[in-house]
């Protein structure tokens, strides 16, 4: 990892942890304990370091998902790992930090929408043709209607406003979501190879 991947991954861990306007451009170089002509080395403004560190991040999220599809044993299990990492990053993050990309760095959060709806959409879209070319996904289901409301649901079962973390297990929404519209679009194999995953995850 370079010097400045390293820069990017502990302002990414203050940002997830405390949101981005929770600590001034002064607040992150004393954390980061560097010069600050190390820093505008490094980012020519704040929303410079926001984007940078944004892009970071879609870049590390996209080794994961190839670290997790390499190890996964099917199409169904595939979407399945998807679905749940999506899921465990969203745990981790304070919300403070979405909202602010929302109120305050609007061309980066838009970057963000652009990578969700085009990275997203293929990697499940082509997840499900194989499925169906495996036999594990049916044969007369819509592919394109079929991701778009996979993507759908995620968002929805991620807001709070629907779903209270207070007040709802986010592992049971996932399970009542997930586990019963998969089984919709999947073969008899498919089905079975889903209630697996989940029974296996202790979901």
């Amino acid at each position: 990892m370079t010097f400045l991947e390293t820069i990017l991954e502990e302002i990414l861990r203050i940002f997830k942890r405390d949101g981005i306007e929770a600590n001034t451009q002064e607040d992150i170089i004393k954390r980061l304990d560097i010069r600050h002509s190390t820093f505008q080395e490094l980012f020519s403004s704040k929303a410079d370091m926001v984007l940078k560190v944004v892009r970071f991040d879609i870049k590390e999220q996209e080794r994961q998902q190839a670290r997790l599809l390499a190890n996964a044993q099917d199409p169904v299990e595939e979407v399945m790992l998807l679905l749940q990492d999506g899921i465990k990053n969203i745990q981790q993050t304070n919300p403070q930090y979405v909202l602010d990309l929302q109120q305050h760095y609007e061309e980066v959060w838009l970057m963000c929408l652009e990578y969700l709806n085009s990275n997203s959409y293929h990697l499940i879209s082509e997840i499900i043709n194989r499925g169906i070319l495996q036999g594990l996904f049916r044969k007369d289901i819509n592919i394109e209607l079929v991701t778009r409301i996979i993507l759908a649901q995620l968002n929805m079962m991620l807001n709070p406003q629907v779903f209270p973390p207070e007040k709802y297990n986010l592992s049971e929404v996932y399970r009542s979501i997930f586990l019963y519209y998969l089984r919709g679009i999947c073969t008899e194999p498919g089905g079975k190879l889903a209630e697996a995953f989940f029974a296996k995850h202790n979901l």
